[in-house]
């Protein structure tokens, strides 16, 4: 491979046909994504149709209340989706899980059945479709093949996954025209431990949900016209960044296929540095692209909103319509999946890794959660007076308590290889836990405290007149409304923020599954919801209803009690760093340290109190991280080594020779080399050191590889390991820089840049 495959690369781009796909029409015009919005999907409404109106209601029912699903109300449903994806040409099935390896599995089961039937001792086979009510409800995956942390070992092989009702089943394409029923499903190991991510989500919505639900009952009034709230819901809105390259030239660097990342490459002159690619006109290829991720997303119910460049060359990112949180974490598992399959028919590759190139920005995943009632009122929503809001004020200190006595767990939740390249990068937040309010619930706070009036100024409130939780901006042009300006400005520097009615969790990584950190964060204020929750029976006494006293008087508790976690400046700088140490918060730079976290007493104690966790299946989840943080680390040094023996130092070398030639060739007509011979003293050194650390990578991953202890491995890979490849890249960046273009071999970051 050299330079004439990155020349025949971009040529081919220049002069290739673009796709173009037709959208779906009705009597001569474009339908409107709403006509087709979940198409594919076997929701309530399709149910209600296709159930005789007793079974969906028992369905209902059974659902509703968390019981176990009746046999002859599964094969009902059964036969009625059978029908239905037999309508939509589907051929297959699939329980559709999340293992705990980043990524969903399927294992692909015909509805084709044979039947043998004996007429005078001959036998008569026939075929036919069917789908029975214990298919729906359960199949069975070998477990020993997916991550257990010792759970399971290889000969324990069975595993179960189970039917998850909360989340509809949908059709997506297969081969040859033909569609696939997905069942959203738990998977679980044959005595019962979580071998997913969905299993501990739903038992933390579990936990939160209750602990919810009687803090709210504690504070309501009892009013006989008015209903009291049955149920609370979670809800959850993912913001995907991602990167988009040429699928040529994606092919051309192993690092990109291997890792995810380039693992070496230098900065052009340009890059992101003059502000221009955020908001800026998204390219033609990639705008198509983006029109038929969200047309198929469409059909499968997923209600994406909001689509644009984001930060750094090729970056850009999407986001829903929020959602209750199982069903939203479904979708943005789906969201990535079709942004795959889509992305590969416009021959553009999807890059989903948090850190794909060095020197410019990152990709995240911010989880924007919040608590909303079966009423549709949101609980973390301030009003226009959140003094005077004690419904909200509750909830908020519950939020901030959850974070403030489990924020090394919430940064536990979001570590990783990848995200480690990001977290406190000047991009994204920090590895320090701290919650940003805004000025004015910073203000509100402050003055319930000290038990003085909210000053307005300080609140940022104090202006012409008040729109519903903010404020209106006179922008002195007549032409112009006033600008209706949102209650808090917003903190990109904060992990973990309030931005008007829900809290965004800024540090999630964009590849990881959402399932993890928000389950942490559910627990985390479940957990808290349940302290204060006794601290309002403690101080309402013999009293049904907590009165106005009685919850203002908890509320200044926790205020206090919370101080610490709020930090509203710059959370980049290191003064920031220093004070939070001051605080007693965690500063916790790597995944190594963060995982030990999940283990700490107070954090394994909230989990397994709240039935999230067992003992066994947090140690299980604990090695399982520290597994795939050393293997990550591993496979990177591997492909690097071969990056560095087979492309960058025969490319040297070449480019060398070349110039030893020119230098002798001077010499024989009496003329002094002197640019060549700089060259290669320019050259050489980098050489030589280079040489050294594909030693030191190659002992170093021959060792790490010898480790059997899954955390001695991490901690050997996090503080051994990734350092030796960070000061390889460094050689091997600065030998692209010298070493004549012709003889590079792997496509440069200006290419993969500018290629959309």
């Amino acid at each position: 491979m050299s330079q004439q495959a990155r020349s025949n690369v971009i040529n081919e781009v220049l002069n290739r046909k673009h796709r173009h796909i037709d959208f779906p029409e009705r009597n001569g015009r474009t339908e409107p994504l709403s006509e087709v919005f979940g198409r594919n999907v076997f929701g309530l409404e399709e149910m209600a149709e296709r159930l005789p109106k007793p079974v969906f209601k028992s369905f209902s029912t059974q659902v509703r209340k968390g019981e176990p699903l009746d046999r002859l109300i599964a094969d009902a449903i059964a036969h009625a989706v059978k029908v239905w994806a037999l309508e939509r040409n589907a051929t297959h099935f699939s329980h559709w899980f999340q293992p705990l390896n980043d990524s969903t599995a399927e294992k692909h089961d015909s509805f084709l059945t044979l039947s043998t039937q004996f007429d005078n001792g001959i036998a008569k086979v026939s075929a036919l479709e069917t789908f029975s009510g214990s298919e729906l409800l359960q199949s069975e995956p070998d477990a020993s093949s997916f991550p257990s942390g010792g759970m399971r070992t290889t000969f324990e092989a069975r595993g179960y996954t189970i039917w998850d009702t909360m989340s509809p089943m949908f059709l997506q394409e297969g081969p040859h025209g033909t569609m696939i029923l997905y069942v959203p499903s738990v998977f679980i190991s044959y005595n019962g431990e979580a071998l997913d991510e969905k299993s501990v989500l739903l038992r933390s919505l579990s936990a939160i949900t209750t602990a919810a639900l009687d803090v709210l009952h504690l504070i309501e009034p009892l009013e006989e016209d008015v209903a009291r709230t049955k149920k609370i819901y979670a809800t959850l809105g993912t913001e995907q960044e991602y990167f988009l390259i040429d699928r040529a030239l994606y092919a051309l660097r192993p690092d990109l296929k291997i890792c995810g990342r380039t693992l070496l490459g230098g900065l052009p002159p340009r890059h992101q540095q003059m502000e221009d690619h955020y908001f800026g006109k998204i390219p033609t290829r990639v705008l198509a692209c983006m029109s038929e991720i969200e047309l198929e997303l469409a059909k499968l119910g997923v209600p994406l909103k909001t689509r644009h460049n984001e930060v750094a060359p090729c970056q850009f990112e999407a986001a829903p319509i929020f959602e209750e949180v199982v069903l939203a974490v479904d979708h943005n598992l789906l969201t990535m999946d079709m942004m795959h399959r889509v992305s590969h028919k416009y021959k553009l590759r999807c890059l989903f890794h948090e850190k794909p190139f060095k020197g410019v920005n990152g990709s995240g995943k911010h989880c924007n959660w919040s608590l909303s009632t079966d009423r549709g009122e949101n609980l973390l929503s301030p009003s226009a007076h959140p003094e005077k809001n004690y419904r909200f004020l509750i909830f908020l200190v519950a939020v901030l308590k959850g974070v403030h006595d489990h924020g090394d767990a919430l940064r536990a939740a979001v570590a990783s290889a990848s995200n480690d390249h990001r977290l406190g990068a000047q991009e994204a937040p920090p590895g320090i836990i701290s919650v940003f309010l805004g000025s004015q619930l910073n203000e509100v706070l402050n003055a319930l405290e000290e038990g003085r009036p909210v000053n307005k100024l300080l609140a940022g409130t104090e202006t012409t007149r008040m729109h519903i939780a903010g404020t209106t901006v006179d922008l002195k042009v007549a032409s112009l409304p006033k600008l209706n300006r949102d209650m808090t400005d917003r903190n990109r520097t904060s992990p973990f923020a309030f931005t008007g009615n829900k809290f965004e969790f800024r540090a999630v990584g964009s590849k990881q599954s959402p399932s993890f950190p928000v389950m942490m964060l559910n627990s985390a204020v479940a957990s808290a919801l349940m302290e204060i929750g006794a601290d309002l029976k403690k101080q309402m006494g013999d009293r049904k209803i907590a009165s106005e006293e009685d919850q203002l008087h908890v509320i200044k508790k926790y205020i206090k009690l919370t101080k610490n976690i709020r930090f509203e400046g710059d959370n980049y700088t290191e003064e920031w760093t220093n004070e939070a140490i001051k605080r007693g918060l965690p500063v916790l730079k790597n995944s190594p340290d963060a995982f030990k976290c999940l283990l700490r007493a107070e954090n394994s104690n909230m989990l397994t109190r709240l039935n999230v966790f067992t003992e066994a299946e947090l140690e299980s989840r604990y090695h399982i991280l520290c597994e795939k943080y050393a293997k990550d680390v591993i496979i990177e040094c591997q492909t690097l080594l071969s990056l560095l023996i087979q492309h960058v130092l025969p490319a040297a070398f070449s480019y060398r020779h070349e110039l030893s030639k020119s230098a002798c060739s001077m010499r024989a007509v009496n003329i002094d080399a002197i640019p060549e011979n700089k060259w290669i003293s320019q050259l050489t050194p980098f050489m030589v050191d280079l040489q050294k650390s594909i030693d030191d990578l190659d002992l170093l991953s021959s060792k790490a590889q010898a480790i059997e202890n899954a955390v001695e491995a991490a901690d050997y890979a996090c503080y051994r390991v990734a350092p030796a490849i960070e000061s390889a890249r460094v050689l091997a960046d600065q030998l692209e820089r010298w070493v004549a273009d012709k003889y590079w071999p792997l496509p440069k970051y200006h290419e993969l840049f500018s290629t959309l």
